[in-house]
């Protein structure tokens, strides 16, 4: 009998589980897909190239596992306050405490075994949709990547099952020990407003300090370093509760005040239920400004670093390919290029040194970069190196026994020297000199020749200077006896592609962990938010009996819940749009593109705002028979 009792009432609450059930199918879902890259060695062991992300992917599924505890504690224990009348109600008839938290214990543990199908049937459609569009991104292999990979499926179900069957019992145990009479009454506490005094002026004005610090400390990162990073999260994170306890409840005082706006259609009565609202929900307000932050931030933050690489190459890099002894293969591709400028200079190379022709650098000098990390402009301009070479000789890199033969080459020729011509791998420790014609005429070793070249856009060009870099792999690999595979070639396309790679990974982990959040986040709002909707029924049937219109108490449900849900989304935005900041001392751009993430998160947030309000109607507002 109590069994139908709770199928029936679980059928009722079908909209409240469904919130609950979609939270938790996006966390399950997304943890088994960061499973199956984060666990699969054998797959990761065989694409080097991917190996520098499996630890992005491992970050990724702890935090996400850290979020995730508390919105199944939290979401667990909404349920149980929803229901707590009714449970009350069972004991009253006769039903014994321990036969109800029996049934509880398996509701709870069904919903999560439910969830856990449902989150592990999509897991696997994202990891074999997402997962694999991830490699056809990075240009990697999937051979040997597996949608469904049962250490990853070992490993997500055996984390929720631990976890749910911990919330099962604690809420087992907090209803074992609730009395009837405490359940039964639980809907009728009264909704207490606060006096704000000059108490939450000092607050207030604490709160603002503390933020201010929180952001500097963030501005000024590069300098405060670690210490800098911990005072501003710990200020940011005080600072943000502060101002919902004190300035919020004041804010929505200041509106009530204001006459004309008060007065006008329903809104005493939306302002006053805000009122009401508020001094409940500033700590989750607070928790939900946070998460708004931490999840648009981990989109913004895995967005930036990927939208940086192209920036980042271009500062390392002004030439576009640097190609020893290119072989006719290179022409051919270069025919196909709008090929902007293209130099060639000779070298000979013998036992002791490198020595390069410097009348051929004066022929055509060469360009520098006169962007760096810490003062980066878009309008910085490369430079052409103009330094006057007169001796016979320079040194650029120097062995032991040539350190104090030679002059040292003039700085912005060295800076040009090293990006273009030096490969460490193949020079092999000997000496890189600059030297006259006389001299190099002299000098016996065998003749080469390096070949720079800029494209009009190297991003369009990137199959053909990929080959150009395999080509290039080999002849070091043949000259130093190291593996292909092994071998760096210093080129503008290898260091694109090895921080495409990284980057990729990490702006794929921060989309899908940015997302986990905000669901989570925004689930946790709407759970707070209908919980109190029981007591808010009886004022809104009282206006109905009044004979307030029905479209006036709607559009005043919309009102009253778009300013809780506003407040949060400001202080959680700007959060993230000052915060952004502290990645400037290591990205040249950290709000290039961050219009996605935010978008992202709009769309997220209006969804969920629009299925809370519908909620929140249905309680507060039911179909009148």
């Amino acid at each position: 009998m109590l069994f139908k009792l709770s199928m029936s009432s679980m059928r009722k609450m079908m909209k409240d589980y469904l919130v609950l059930l979609v939270g938790l199918v996006i966390s399950i879902s997304i943890f088994y897909m960061f499973q199956t890259l984060a666990l699969n060695s054998d797959y990761t062991k065989n694409n080097a190239m991917i190996s520098s992300i499996q630890i992005v992917f491992n970050v990724g599924a702890f935090l996400l596992a850290f979020i995730t505890i508390f919105y199944i504690f939290y979401a667990n224990s909404f349920l149980l306050s929803l229901r707590r009348k009714e449970l009350g109600m069972y004991m009253v008839l006769g039903a014994k405490k321990g036969k109800i938290s029996q049934i509880l214990f398996l509701e709870t543990l069904t919903m999560g075994i439910v969830s856990l199908v449902i989150g592990s049937l999509v897991g696997i459609a994202l990891a074999s949709g997402i997962g694999v569009l991830l490699m056809n991104l990075l240009e990697i292999s999937t051979a040997g990547y597996y949608a469904f990979y049962l250490p990853a499926m070992l490993m997500t179900w055996g984390f929720f099952l631990v976890l749910f069957l911990i919330t099962s019992t604690i809420n087992a145990i907090r209803l074992a020990r609730a009395t009837e009479l405490a359940l039964i009454r639980a809907e009728q506490q009264n909704d207490k407003i606060k006096s704000k005094g000059i108490g939450a002026v000092l607050v207030a004005i604490l709160g603002v300090i503390l933020l201010a610090l929180g952001y500097t400390c963030l501005h000024l990162l590069m300098y405060l370093q670690a210490p800098g990073f911990i005072v501003g999260a710990i200020s940011c994170t005080i600072g943000t509760y502060l101002i919902f306890i004190s300035l919020l409840p004041v804010l929505v005082q200041a509106l009530k005040k204001n006459k004309k706006l008060n007065d006008s259609k329903l809104n005493a009565f939306t302002f006053a239920q805000l009122r009401f609202r508020v001094n409940n929900l500033t700590k989750i307000l607070g928790t939900v400004a946070m998460l708004i932050g931490l999840g648009v931030g981990a989109m913004a933050g895995g967005l930036a670093f990927q939208q940086n690489v192209n920036l980042f190459t271009t500062v390392f890099h002004v030439y576009d390919m640097n190609l020893h002894d290119p072989v006719e293969a290179d022409y051919q591709a270069l025919k196909k290029m709008n090929v902007l400028e293209q130099n060639t200079y000779r070298y000979k190379v013998d036992d002791k040194a490198y020595y390069y022709l410097k009348e051929d650098l004066l022929a055509n000098p060469l360009l520098i970069s006169t962007n760096s990390i810490q003062d980066y402009s878009a309008d910085n301009k490369p430079k052409l190196v103009t330094d006057p070479l007169p001796k016979e000789a320079y040194i650029v890199s120097a062995s032991k026994e040539d350190k104090s033969k030679y002059d040292a080459i003039p700085e912005d020729w060295d800076k040009a020297m090293f990006t273009n011509f030096i490969n460490y791998q193949m020079i092999e420790g000997k000496s890189v000199l600059v030297v006259d014609k006389a001299t190099y005429e002299k000098t016996a070793g065998s003749e080469h020749k390096v070949l720079l070249a800029q494209v009009d856009d190297y991003l369009k060009y990137t199959q053909e200077l990929k080959a150009m870099d395999e080509r290039q792999k080999q002849l070091i690999g043949s000259i130093t006896n190291v593996e292909a595979k092994d071998v760096y070639t210093s080129s503008k396309y290898s260091t694109y592609a090895g921080m495409y790679i990284f980057t990729s990974g990490t702006m794929f982990m921060g989309f899908f962990l940015g997302i986990a959040f905000l669901a989570m986040m925004a689930s946790c709002l709407m759970f707070k938010i209908l919980s109190g909707a029981s007591r808010d029924k009886d004022r809104y049937s009282m206006l109905r009996k009044i004979g307030v219109r029905q479209s006036l108490l709607v559009g005043s449900i919309y009102k009253e819940l778009f300013m809780v849900f506003i407040f949060p989304a400001i202080i959680g935005l700007m959060h993230v749009l000052l915060g952004m900041e502290m990645f400037s001392f290591i990205l040249l751009d950290p709000y290039l593109n961050i219009w996605i993430p935010t978008l992202i998160f709009v769309v997220i947030y209006a969804i969920y705002y629009y299925i809370t309000v519908q909620l929140y109607r249905g309680i507060v507002l039911p179909k009148e028979a």
